[in-house]
């Protein structure tokens, strides 16, 4: 039984210590960081059950412990957005299409055109 515990402990203070280090020194509270590794150091048991009460800062909505919840699921379950297209034409090829555009919108005005001069004609 003592082998499991001595085993959880060296867990808890390895866990710790790894806490302690990726942590920012703007979310330890009380001690500096290197005051709180001697702590975890020198009282494994007793220095990182301080260290995850009292010595860092948890984010503002606490915990997650659990499920996640429906939105978590959501977030990860929605479709990536569509990339962005990329036109892969040189200028000129843009330019040229450009100009086939403009002279078929030309055209189809010219048509409409026509068509209107020639429903006035059989009218009047």
């Amino acid at each position: 039984m003592s082998f499991v515990l001595t085993l959880l402990t060296i867990a808890l203070m390895v866990f710790a210590l790894v806490d302690i280090i990726r942590r920012d020194d703007a979310q330890v509270k009380f001690m500096p960081k290197f005051v709180w590794l001697l702590l975890v150091v020198l009282l494994p048991l007793i220095g990182s059950i301080l260290w995850f009460a009292i010595g860092r800062e948890y984010p503002e909505n606490g915990i997650r412990l659990g499920r996640p919840t429906q939105s978590r699921t959501a977030r990860r379950e929605a479709p990536a957005a569509p990339p962005t297209p990329v036109d892969t034409r040189t200028t000129e090829q843009q330019i040229a299409d450009l100009d086939r555009e403009i002279e078929e919108w030309r055209l189809r005005q010219e048509i409409e055109k026509r068509r209107r001069e020639g429903g006035e004609r059989t009218d009047g």
